[in-house]
């Protein structure tokens, strides 16, 4: 008798989760694979299908189909409204990060100032964009914005949210766009269109396309959710079936030296050259890479978000479907292959543990270097990829320089709580009200 999810929201950078439904929102906490801890619910808006939370802050955007054409910015924690706007047509998507809050509607985007909510810049007229399909970087040094530049062609617009201005055009795919991903540094960009065959990365804010991958060629696919793993070493893409393809970020001539000679090898190297002395539509097709891992999800047909994370010091792919589930899978860094699915959460139920009972049914799997070293240790672990902190991708060790905090009303409540709480204080688009 649940009422049925009807938005999620997959935040791999400090393993938080975010789900809407007909009754509201729940933030959860995901510290090790046993354990899914639930942080918040809210009912207090009802038939949410935006929530997106700052990283692990207190800061939450919300929208829901009762108002979709407004804004609701909370301070959870302290269950205070910081400010709410209005637009001229529904939201269809909203992106965050340390610096920027980005609104996108059907034929414009908004650009707002995290730290006072300020508007500073609208991009009018953009191509009819139905989805609210754009990419936000999560490096807020590096705050990059990527939405579709065509209606009828793959063709990107990249944005540079801190200056204000356009960065450059990439003409990605032939066919419309479908899916957009920044990595972690924001220094690359992925993309697919909506056939679903090919996924293509090229380098930010350049545009030089540095990676081409092969999804499939029987049939075409609606990408649903595209990410990178924090240190950019692999690419997921799932989609409307029932496979999700992990690709891994490697040219074929990067093959380690004491890897023994192989066939496939031998000849992986003779097309690398031949592509040098064929036309770039033919080379372009055999430069594309086959995925590195795949799994096989037991259901077809649903919206799911995935995620590449480290959970307890080893990779794993979460995958959460609109019925209100998280996956769990084991990726195997070194040979990929089939990933392994070890835990089976609910989102909709109380926010406890719940048992697997599918993985009980299922025959013994091979024993994979992941599910190995897995068994060996169940300590939950707060850290995640070397080199990055629980807050969201930034660097070990750095910190937002005090200099950005000296204007303004701005006053931290604690060292980790970011943003404050704060008033609207003008730059509000058409009908924005302070709260």
């Amino acid at each position: 008798s649940r009422a049925p999810a009807a938005s999620l929201a997959l935040l791999c950078l400090c393993s938080s989760l975010a789900i809407g439904t007909t009754t509201g929102y729940r933030l959860f906490s995901l510290s090790s694979v046993e354990q899914l801890d639930q942080v918040h619910e809210s009912n207090e808006i009802p038939d949410v299908y935006i929530v997106e939370r700052l990283f692990s802050s207190s800061l939450v955007v919300v929208v829901s189909h009762a108002k979709p054409q407004q804004m609701n910015v909370y301070h959870f924690k302290k269950g205070t409204e910081i400010c709410n706007y209005s637009y001229s047509s529904k939201i269809l998507s909203i992106r965050l990060n340390r610096q920027r809050l980005v609104v996108c509607l059907e034929e414009s985007i908004y650009i707002h100032n995290i730290k006072d909510m300020k508007l500073l810049k609208t991009i009018m007229d953009t191509p009819p964009n139905t989805t609210g399909l754009c990419a936000l970087s999560i490096n807020h040094a590096n705050s990059y914005l990527a939405y579709p530049g065509s209606a009828t062609s793959g063709e990107i617009a990249l944005y540079d949210g801190n200056t204000l201005k356009t960065a450059c055009t990439i003409p990605a795919h032939e066919g419309p766009l479908a899916a957009l991903t920044f990595n972690s540094t924001g220094s690359k960009l992925a993309s697919a269109s909506e056939k679903g065959t090919v996924i293509r990365v090229f380098s930010i804010p350049g545009g030089q396309k540095l990676y081409e991958f092969r999804r499939g060629m029987k049939r075409y696919v609606n990408i649903s959710s595209l990410v990178f793993s924090m240190d950019s070493q692999f690419l997921c893409a799932s989609s409307n079936t029932e496979t999700v393809h992990i690709f891994k970020l490697e040219h074929l001539t990067d093959s380690r030296p004491e890897e023994p000679p192989t066939w496939s090898g031998y000849m992986g190297k003779m097309f690398q050259a031949a592509t040098n002395y064929l036309p770039a539509q033919v080379s372009g097709m055999m430069s594309q890479d086959r995925a590195f891992a795949t799994v096989r999800l037991n259901i077809s047909g649903q919206r799911n978000i995935c995620a590449l994370s480290t959970i307890q010091k080893l990779p794993r792919l979460l995958v959460t479907t609109s019925d209100g589930h998280l996956y769990i899978y084991n990726l195997d860094p070194q040979d990929g292959g089939e990933c392994v699915l070890i835990k089976n959460h609910s989102l909709l139920g109380s926010g406890k543990m719940e048992e697997n009972k599918e993985n009980d049914l299922q025959p013994p799997v091979p024993q994979s270097y992941a599910a190995t070293v897995a068994r060996q240790s169940t300590v939950p672990s707060t850290s995640t990829m070397p080199g990055y902190s629980e807050d969201g991708g930034a660097l070990r060790g750095e910190v937002i320089p005090e200099h950005e905090f000296a204007t303004g009303p701005v006053c931290l409540d604690d060292e980790n709580e970011f943003p404050p709480i704060i008033l609207c204080r003008g730059g509000q688009p058409g009908k924005a009200k302070r709260s």
